[in-house]
């Protein structure tokens, strides 16, 4: 009975988020590990680890529950000289239901320095938005619907966007919209609108406390806004030990709890993992979220890091 709930809940939330025309619902992908992903959401972070930064993570959400999300996520970024020019690019692909959105971006930033320890970095971000809605996976009520009669076979939408990071070897800050154009995607002859796009708002911020030579504490703070859905906060607690073992716990408001651990392989590899269990009604269709990424650093010859960055 319950896995039946649950496909028939998938099912409901796919005709959800493919059939409502003023869903303004919260629709960037979400992640536990976003201190480490944040080119992703803000692209002034680029080039600010000094290094050539490559970053992959796969995150799968509401395990058991039919049609649930599941992100993968690229990203390279690195400095562009010793100008304080930094470029970067990202790629995800995103799944929920009968739809898979993939989406390519180039980032450019450029880093001041602002006195002996902040630095601000300004960054741009162009987008390229694939989406592609295969209906056969759905039960529709309406076969002969002409809304559902042709798949969508990556529909091109391009976007821009922008944003600050302010930053320092223990400290950051950043303000960020991925997305400034609003976009609509209709389907079908008589342009039935699928679903609107809608500017989220990101703050992001953390700070390391050393608390003794061999542990030191990472809290962490992301608050992500749209119109229409609720403030989405995720705190979260790290302590780094002898700078190699990282274990930590957050809570995204309203949502979930959360696990974390990672761990510094070598200099130039850190690899980490992440349990969510959900607290929201969806909990009884789902045994949690998983998030799984990998960092390499190399050095780069413009800019070679002199001091340990912890985010």
């Amino acid at each position: 009975m319950k896995i039946r709930k649950g496909i028939q809940l998938g099912a409901l939330l796919s005709m959800v988020i493919l059939s409502s025309s003023d869903m303004y619902g919260q629709q960037d992908p979400q992640y536990t590990h976003y201190m480490y992903n944040t080119t992703n959401i803000n692209p002034g972070y680029s080039g600010t680890r000094g290094v050539l930064n490559v970053f992959g993570m796969y995150r799968t959400q509401w395990v058991g529950l039919d049609g649930a999300p599941q992100t993968a996520n690229i990203s390279i970024d690195t400095p562009l000289g010793d100008n304080g020019l930094s470029g970067g690019i990202n790629y995800t692909n995103d799944r929920i239901g009968a739809m898979s959105e993939n989406n390519f971006s180039v980032n450019l930033a450029y880093a001041v320095d602002l006195n002996d320890d902040f630095k601000l970095s300004f960054g741009l971000k162009g987008t390229a938005n694939l989406l592609s809605v295969d209906y056969t996976k759905l039960d529709i009520y309406d076969p002969n619907d002409p809304t559902f009669g042709e798949n969508i076979s990556n529909k091109f939408n391009p976007n821009v966007g922008a944003g600050l990071f302010l930053y320092s070897d223990k400290a950051y800050v950043g303000v960020s919209v991925p997305n400034l154009l609003t976009t609509d995607r209709t389907t079908g002859e008589e342009g039935f609108e699928l679903m609107r796009q809608k500017m989220h708002f990101y703050l992001t911020g953390g700070y390391v406390f050393d608390l003794n030579p061999s542990l030191k504490f990472k809290p962490a703070v992301l608050v992500k806004t749209v119109s229409g859905a609720p403030i989405q906060v995720d705190l979260t607690a790290n302590f780094l030990i002898v700078d190699r073992f990282t274990v930590g716990a957050a809570y995204r408001w309203d949502a979930s709890v959360s696990g974390l651990v990672g761990f510094q392989v070598n200099d130039g590899l850190f690899i980490g993992y992440s349990y969510d269990a959900d607290t929201s009604k969806l909990s009884k269709y789902n045994s949690g979220s998983h998030e799984v990424f990998l960092r390499f650093d190399l050095f780069n010859k413009y800019n070679k890091v002199s001091t340990a960055r912890f985010f």
